[in-house]
């Protein structure tokens, strides 16, 4: 059975600064805790590597969809099941309203409970205050990627 996680956080910066911070997912490490690396193996390709509750685990992410500043959409292609959009919305001219969505297939018994007792909810939403930190603090990116990925027909 699927399950779906959606949560949103408000950033006191433009909605490009928080976009452009958003597409270095090689910095992913420094405010996702239980993510230990991602490797941008191409502009649409990420190899992603996760501790969580000491189970290493791996999975390669294709990016379905990336328009500037407003949506960046994922599915894994090797690895847990799993896929999402993150989109970005300019309240104004320096408040950015960041929506995340993620539906995942738990395996195996700790996953299970753990998304029954809503321990990975709450991972997503630190995450997502980690994310609004680190980028506040720093009041700007450290890159960005202004490229665009097409979503394809199905």
């Amino acid at each position: 059975m699927s399950t779906s996680i959606e949560r949103s956080i408000t950033i006191d910066l433009p909605v490009r600064t928080v976009y452009d911070q958003w597409t270095q997912f090689e910095d992913f490490p420094l405010f996702m805790e239980d993510v230990e690396k991602v490797e941008q193996l191409t502009d649409a390709e990420l190899m992603w590597t996760a501790k969580i509750r000491g189970v290493e685990r791996q999975w390669r992410a294709r990016i379905t969809e990336q328009t500037p500043d407003q949506r960046i959409a994922w599915t894994a292609v090797e690895g847990p099941e799993h896929g999402g959009a993150v989109t970005f919305h300019a309240l104004n001219d320096s408040t950015t309203k960041v929506m995340y969505q993620m539906d995942f297939e738990p395996t195996g018994f700790l996953e299970h409970y753990a998304d029954k007792v809503g321990l990975i909810e709450s991972r997503v939403e630190d995450d997502l205050e980690n994310f609004a930190e680190f980028i506040s603090t720093r009041g700007k990116a450290t890159g960005a990627w202004r490229g665009e990925i097409e979503r394809k027909a199905s």
